[in-house]
């Protein structure tokens, strides 16, 4: 055992209360890169070249272990799974020895020398050791080979070979024990069934630099790999998705919208001067730095209790990855890609370790802290690390934890609310005692008579005599939502959704390639309605059959159409510059709003407030609208739109950008407004103050062009979590889930299926499904839960550009660029 003198440690705190340097050990040899070794209460390390050196934690009198048995230099050191008893094994050119922590601790204590296992001899280099779950077989990466040797026999179970260089990690599939996933320095991952010794799957080459780590998160069943460049590649190990890739990090990009986005230190929260270098480079690191190789990867375990706190992802447990780098430690999400937190050691001015040349980490969920080892890069150093999760996580936690919005409203309207004011007399919006006051005064202006209704005045309805043939077979559209009954409840577990995932019905909606741009299906979820690239908007049964009620009167393409919340209007924008609302039932324009309303076109546009006004974007701000429609048919003037309306509000976005999208709900009252701009920030209105609640800046890499709240019709439990949950995509940047309560996003899904057109987004009514379309003439379908899809919906003939859940029947309309309608129903 060595001498304690050797150790320097700094348990005072050189670095607050986020992390301390526990121990530093000088070695009498340069120290190369290599396999360290991190566990809960022990790490392992090369020593002065052929020495093994074990620290614990557990007996500060009897920290370090010097175990000898090496002739040559080490290069691989892992610890085993299993806690009692607590294997170790170490490999250097000469041998491979597996050592028992207990024994050795026992022999030295009876004052004799340690001794292990050999379980290999002059198997060359090795750089990667691994065990197996269950401890009984350990996996060897010499040169490009990876062996597979049994911890008690001693013997060869098999011997892996198809890399074309030297293997550099490797790894054993929890949830099937018979598989090994490896990387290599060609760029490459393979998978082995080293039950039989045979290769499953070979990547292509996924880097333009060598895999130097790679891990498996069990949880949401990926494979990460990191590159000597920086780079993460995310692999799907689900049953049937063939190892496909989900996305692509570039861990230097990943690092400065870190920056960006995160919360400027309070000053009265800082370290001492001598402790940190100074606020503004906390978060910066090492500028000089061209690239941040991905030198190890292991799991990051984060109690539900600290991520909720700060503000991570909050539903469930958070699957996290520490990512061990030259410049310092990374937190990284897998359900959004980002980075949750960031450790330079040169932020730090007291570590004795600013680039590291090898690294190795282990969380301990127990204390809510972690422990890492390094290497210097480039001197004699070893450290260890002890980083306090808690204390990290609430320095970098994001802008906007502290807003806690939601849909769903804590209180009344106030006095000066635009949704209190600015009505038009006569509408849904007039407030009760308005309505009531003019109810009253309305009776001087009747005719003297003794009965409630005379047939010859006219006075008490509207004329009968119609231009047309009469429609008999009307049905009354005025029924309050509450008493419609749905044919179909979705459940709350996603087993019992029978997803729609055949192919029932296609229809051409025009004749030619006319583009349907729009798609949604009704409250009732009877009828579906469309936009059409020739001007028209159309609407279907939900069956897609029989004859569509058309719509005509626009003059360009309509970009959206919108159902009123009781079924009764359609309402519709078009490039034209115009805004209509139509009659549902007589496919008659009752109000049309032209040019010289709006001095942009209209992006998008949909009833609010329960019918109450008319949301709409045009240019760079959000209009409010009150309206009043006036149903009654005048013969002589058959054809012109009797309704009015007045604007009520008119909120500007933030930066002057175009607003492209909008969102809002409509099945109840809710005061909040989604926006999302053509400079790629969401910005939140909150209507009932008037202003801006809260905006998010760089939300995607390229200007978002849909918006989509989770309007789920059914909701039975948490109906909070997920009516707060909204969804964005951008051309070329995939689908994001956001929580509207802490503004962060929650998931990224896929992002390679729209590269040039704006395809469309829908959640489904039991809130736990997102369907996407895509160019590739799919249809795709994703579980809240995971980044890649978990159906993939065929049968198009061109890119798919708009989609739409049935709120009352588990069917999904799809709409393509070829101007045709798609109906899936369940199997």
């Amino acid at each position: 055992m060595e001498e304690p003198q050797e150790i320097s440690s700094t348990d005072g705190g050189c670095a607050g209360d986020i992390v301390i340097e526990k121990f530093l050990v000088e070695s009498k040899m340069p120290t190369p890169p290599a396999q360290l070794a991190c566990g809960r209460q022990h790490c392992a390390f090369p020593l002065h070249g052929n020495e093994l050196c074990v620290w614990t934690a557990e007996d500060p009198s009897q920290q370090l272990l010097v175990l000898r048995g090496h002739h040559q230099p080490i290069s691989a050191v892992a610890f085993g799974n299993a806690a009692a008893p607590l294997l170790m094994c170490s490999a250097s050119p000469d041998y491979v020895i597996m050592w028992s922590l207990d024994e050795c601790r026992e022999n030295v204590l009876e004052g004799l020398s340690p001794r292990g296992t050999v379980l290999g001899v002059l198997l060359g280099k090795v750089l990667c050791l691994r065990f197996s779950p269950d401890d009984r077989v350990i996996a060897v990466c010499a040169g490009s080979k990876i062996l597979v040797l049994d911890s008690e026999s001693r013997s060869t179970l098999a011997a892996l070979e198809g890399h074309q260089g030297p293997v550099t990690a490797a790894e054993f599939c929890a949830w099937q024990a018979h598989v090994i996933i490896s990387v290599s320095e060609d760029r490459s991952f393979k998978v082995w069934d080293h039950h039989v010794g045979s290769l499953i799957y070979s990547s292509p080459v996924l880097a333009a630099s060598p895999l130097l780590s790679l891990a498996i998160n069990e949880g949401s069943e990926q494979l990460v790999t990191g590159c000597a460049e920086g780079q993460l590649c995310i692999f799907s190990l689900v049953d049937g998705h063939h190892y496909r890739c989900v996305t692509r990090v570039d861990l230097r990009k990943k690092r400065e919208s870190f920056s960006t986005r995160r919360l400027e230190p309070n000053p009265g929260s800082l370290p001492a001067e001598s402790q940190l270098s100074s606020a503004n480079e906390l978060g910066k690191g090492d500028e000089a730095e061209a690239t941040l190789p991905v030198l190890g990867l292991a799991r990051c375990d984060l109690a539900l209790g600290l991520s909720s706190e700060c503000g991570l992802v909050s539903s469930g447990k958070t699957s996290c990855l520490w990512i061990g780098s030259s410049a310092g430690l990374f937190i990284f999400n897998l359900a959004n890609f980002e980075l949750e937190a960031v450790l330079h050691y040169k932020d730090f001015r007291n570590l004795s370790i600013q680039v590291a040349g090898s690294c190795a980490v282990m969380s301990k969920t127990s204390d809510e802290k972690a422990f890492c080892v390094l290497t210097s890069m480039f001197g004699n150093r070893i450290a260890g690390l002890e980083v306090n999760l808690a204390a990290l996580l609430r320095r970098q936690r994001h802008p906007a934890l502290g807003t806690r919005l939601s849909v769903l409203p804590s209180s009344c309207v106030l006095p000066t609310s635009p949704l209190h004011f600015g009505t038009v007399k006569g509408s849904s919006a007039e407030p009760a005692c308005r309505k009531q006051s003019a109810a009253r005064s309305a009776v001087k202006d009747q005719a003297l008579v003794f009965h409630s209704k005379v047939r010859s005045s006219g006075y008490a309805s509207a004329p009968h005599a119609t231009m047309f043939s009469p429609k008999t077979n009307i049905k009354n559209d005025c029924k309050r939502a509450s008493e419609r009954k749905n044919r179909y409840k979705w459940k709350d577990s996603p087993a019992q959704n029978p997803l729609p995932t055949r192919l029932s019905r296609r229809l051409a909606v025009a004749e030619g390639r006319a583009a349907v741009r729009c798609v949604q299906f009704s409250g009732d979820g009877k009828r579906l309605a469309c936009g059409s690239a020739n001007h028209l908007a159309l609407a279907f049964d939900a069956d897609l059959t029989g004859t569509p009620a058309v719509f005509t009167g626009h003059d360009g393409a309509v970009n959206s159409v919108c159902w009123s919340h009781d079924g009764r209007w359609l309402l519709s924008a078009s490039q034209d510059g115009t805004l209509r609302v139509w009659s549902a039932r007589r496919t008659e324009a009752v109000l049309c709003l032209g040019k010289d309303v709006f001095p942009k076109p209209v992006q998008a546009a949909q009833f609010y407030y329960i019918d109450t006004f008319i949301l709409l974007s045009s240019g760079p701000a959000v209009q409010l609208l009150t309206y009043h429609i006036d149903a009654r048919q005048d013969d002589m003037r058959r054809y012109k739109p009797r309704g009015r309306c007045r604007a009520v509000v008119k909120l500007p976005m933030t930066g002057a950008a175009e607003v492209t999208s909008l969102s809002a709900t409509n099945d109840f009252y809710s005061y909040l407004v989604l926006t999302a701009g053509r400079n790629r920030t969401l910005e939140v209105f909150d209507l009932n103050v008037g202003c801006s609640a809260a905006v998010i800046v760089g939300a995607h890499s390229r200007p978002v062009h849909q918006i989509c709240q989770n309007k789920g019709s059914s909701f039975t439990t948490q109906p909070s979590q997920l009516y707060n949950l909204f969804a964005t995509r951008a051309i070329g940047d995939g689908i994001r889930l956001w929580d509207l309560r802490t503004l962060r996003c929650e998931r990224r899904f896929e992002g390679h299926l729209n590269r040039c057109y704006p395809c469309g987004i829908a959640f489904s009514p039991c809130g736990r499904y997102v369907a996407c379309g895509a160019e590739d003439r799919h249809a795709y379908v994703y579980e809240m839960g995971s980044s890649t899809f978990c159906h993939r919906l065929s049968g198009h003939t061109d890119t798919v550009t708009g989609v739409a859940f049935s709120p009352s029947a588990p069917q999904l309309a799809t709409a393509t660029l070829d101007g045709k309608l798609q109906l899936f129903v369940a199997e």
